[in-house]
């Protein structure tokens, strides 16, 4: 229940989140000038602030401490750890965003050092705007934490529907505004606005669930000093899954202009099925997992269970989104983004970066799941020993399939994006893997058994060439018909495949519609 609530709430979000980016295409475009690459780079670094002090810090680190708390009944304990570690944070936090707004122009230098002249000046404009919104979003993911951990799900996770809202009307208000730089910057302002709002909407009842809550600088307690130890691994281990992202950018800056931005915008349909099916799992389980009590093997057992039930459920809706991406992304593309400043071209690259992002699509959502038991156990070094090596796989892979291997082979240098996310989901396999053997050998055999994964693959195979027929067939239909029509054959059939195949989790979904529709 608590997956379908966190699902239910990311899915509110990230379909305004690609609204927002459709409109953004729309007014911006990918090609047209340098405000689209300008805005999307500059995004990416208050962003790297969000994503190490945020959501899986925070829940790597805060979660299990103060869940296990309230589980043995501590609640007194579990206030004043609360209040510690939002104090601590917002401490750290506020000195970052400060050196951030300062030092700008050093961390473009090492984030995008292919931008020069006016869009380099527009892009350090834009980060020392966004940078103040960021902490806003840090304090915002440790409310997540705290609603995560009383089991309160859908809130803390439709929240960004107040910043995705925010940004919608900022772009349709600056629609008729000529200059795509100035649309650039209210539209960084906007997120500034969207961060706070999404920050206070969980404010009150956050703070009926911790009453008298006091923000302290306390490390004191053995509770706190756990959380604050846990965090740093994890602080890490978030920093280098960071650095392969900001080194796909690194790379990207180097290609010609707009593949900054085509990442940018095919990245908003590739998370999608992360954050539905991979993110609500792991943070509906980590709070699960982590309230655990009873001898090794009851524990080893349970944590068996939920990851094996989980790993189900991810898979169950992942391998079909993999295979959407490389079979038909283009109608996805288009139907999201090719309108306005965004050209047809724009869409074929688009649609190669989404098929290099299915190759590691499945390992990427069940490597998270995987994680959340490591962070259950307490065990945050394991996970970052694995993720330092897969950041090294990403730099290395990344350079030679972006840079050398389209110029050896003689095809579009553009190409080179989808190079960087299929060497990134090779490495994201690589990791995954590690991270399954050495928990196998911990807690027992864990994963997927194999009929299964063969039974979904293929379904999926199958709706998917079905999709592709429907495409052909239905050439020169306006693109959102198009996507209505292939997508909606490939998923009902899909389910209709699974279904008769009996896949359990095919049939719990129809029921939800059923009694949904009753």
């Amino acid at each position: 229940m608590g997956a379908a609530l966190i699902a239910a709430g990311i899915f509110l979000s990230r379909i305004l989140g690609v609204v927002r980016e459709s409109l953004k295409a729309r007014y911006l475009g990918a090609t047209a000038g340098i405000a689209a690459d300008a805005f999307n780079a500059a995004f990416r670094i208050p962003n790297l602030l969000q994503n190490l002090f945020g959501e899986g810090a925070l829940s790597a680190s805060f979660i299990p401490v103060y869940a296990n708390l309230l589980a043995r009944g501590d609640r007194e304990e579990a206030r004043k750890v609360a209040g510690a570690v939002a104090g601590l944070l917002a401490l750290v936090t506020a000195v970052i965003v400060l050196l951030g707004v300062i030092f700008t122009p050093v961390l473009l230098v090492v984030i995008a050092p292919g931008f020069t002249g006016e869009k380099r000046e527009l892009t350090i404009l834009i980060v020392r705007i966004l940078f103040p919104g960021a902490g806003l979003f840090v304090m915002s993911a440790w409310c997540l934490g705290i609603l995560n951990s009383h089991r309160r799900f859908f809130l803390s996770y439709s929240a960004p529907v107040m910043w995705n809202l925010v940004m919608i009307g900022a772009l349709v208000l600056a629609r008729n505004e000529p200059s795509l730089n100035r649309i650039a910057i209210q539209l960084a302002w906007a997120s500034v606005v969207g961060a706070a709002l999404q920050f206070l909407v969980q404010l009150p009842p956050v703070l009926r669930l911790v009453p008298h809550l006091r923000l302290t600088l306390d490390r004191s307690r053995d509770s706190v000093r756990t959380a604050v130890r846990n965090f740093v691994p994890v602080f890490v281990s978030r920093g280098v899954v960071q650095i392969s992202a900001y080194v796909d950018q690194f790379i990207a800056s180097f290609l010609p202009t707009g593949i900054v931005s085509l990442m940018f915008y095919s990245q908003t349909i590739a998370l999608l099925p992360v954050s539905l099916f991979g993110v609500s799992v792991a943070a509906a389980e980590l709070p699960e997992m982590a309230s655990a009590v009873g001898t090794q093997d009851e524990t080893a057992r349970h944590l068996r269970n939920r990851l094996n039930g989980g790993l189900r459920q991810i898979a169950f809706f992942v391998v079909p989104s993999a295979v959407a991406f490389l079979v038909l992304g283009n109608v996805m593309a288009a139907a999201l983004f090719q309108h306005g400043l965004f050209t047809p071209v724009d869409t074929l690259f688009s649609w190669g970066i989404l098929a290099g992002s299915a190759i590691g699509l499945l390992a990427s959502t069940m490597g998270r799941l995987y994680s959340s038991a490591y962070y259950a156990l307490k065990d945050t070094r394991t996970p970052l020993r694995f993720a330092l090596l897969r950041v090294a796989l990403t730099i290395l892979l990344g350079y030679l399939a972006a840079i050398p291997l389209p110029r050896a082979i003689g095809i579009d240098p553009r190409w080179g994006a989808a190079g960087l996310t299929a060497s990134a989901g090779i490495a994201g396999w690589i990791e995954f893997a590690l991270l399954r053997s050495r928990l196998n050998a911990r807690i027992g055999d864990t994963g997927l058994v194999a009929r299964y994964v063969v039974t979904l693959w293929a379904s999926a195979l199958i709706a998917a060439a079905a999709g592709f027929g429907v495409e052909r067939m239905a050439a020169g239909t306006h693109r959102i018909a198009m996507a209505v029509l292939v997508l909606g054959s490939f998923g009902v059939l899909y389910f209709i495949l699974t279904t008769a195949l009996g896949i359990p989790e095919s049939s719990a979904v129809l029921r939800r519609i059923r009694r949904g529709m009753r």
